[in-house]
């Protein structure tokens, strides 16, 4: 991989990592206004930062990906698309938010790669349409 590429992985890694540990601390809140007696240990607290900063920082370091000019669209997608389920599924199952059954990360999986796409695809649109703008106003 080139060099300049990994250091662009690490900077937007740092940049956003931090984001992790405050969705944690989002998700854990609505979870303590919705099940009553809700706790945490030292410990889970502590997988659940490290875990979603590392989530978060992958998420982030892996935008790179879609703007490596060289690579072909499938390949980048790909990258992009495994590096964020490996991380998604193993943050989820490390914080028991999903539990380890081949059948629910089965289920997981599927929505998983359905949203992604349909993300992709309304991005895609999205900057279809920008494209078109742009264009018309330079056949202006």
């Amino acid at each position: 991989m080139n060099n300049n590429i990994f250091k662009n992985f690490l900077l937007r890694g740092c940049l956003f990592g931090g984001l992790g540990p405050i969705v944690a601390g989002i998700v854990y809140l609505i979870l303590s206004f919705s099940i009553k007696n809700f706790s945490l240990t030292g410990p889970e607290v502590f997988i659940a930062i490290i875990s979603t900063y590392a989530l978060a920082f992958i998420h982030a370091g892996a935008s790179v990906f879609n703007q490596i000019e060289n690579w072909g669209i499938a390949k980048s997608l790909f990258l992009h698309l495994f590096t964020l389920y490996i991380a998604y599924v193993g943050c989820y199952l490390v914080n028991s938010w999903i539990p380890f059954n081949w059948v629910v990360i089965a289920i997981f999986t599927a929505i998983f790669i359905i949203t992604y796409f349909i993300i992709w695809f309304i991005v895609y649109i999205c900057i279809r349409a920008t494209c078109k703008k742009f264009n018309k106003k330079l056949m202006e």
